[in-house]
């Protein structure tokens, strides 16, 4: 199973949905006898791809708050 595929996250894997949305519009034997596959995986190596540069994104800015915090709390522990 695959997220919702059109959404801001996914800008970049466009052509590729865009190429199963066309595999997927043949028909419904094309699709289940297999006619699909190769679109389909492709999709999900775009999509794989990018939540890894989302994840990777979102690593370094809890990083980055994390450290703010934690220098926060220690400018307190200083001060009593």
């Amino acid at each position: 199973m695959h997220p919702h595929l059109h959404t801001k996250d996914n800008r970049g894997c466009e052509e590729v949905m865009a190429a199963l949305d066309e595999c997927h519009a043949q028909g419904f034997l094309h699709k289940a006898l297999g006619g699909c596959n190769a679109a389909k995986t492709e999709v999900n190596k775009c999509l794989r791809a990018e939540r890894l540069e989302r994840t990777a994104r979102n690593r370094e800015k809890a990083k980055a708050k994390r450290e703010k915090i934690q220098s926060i709390w220690k400018e307190i522990d200083e001060q009593s």
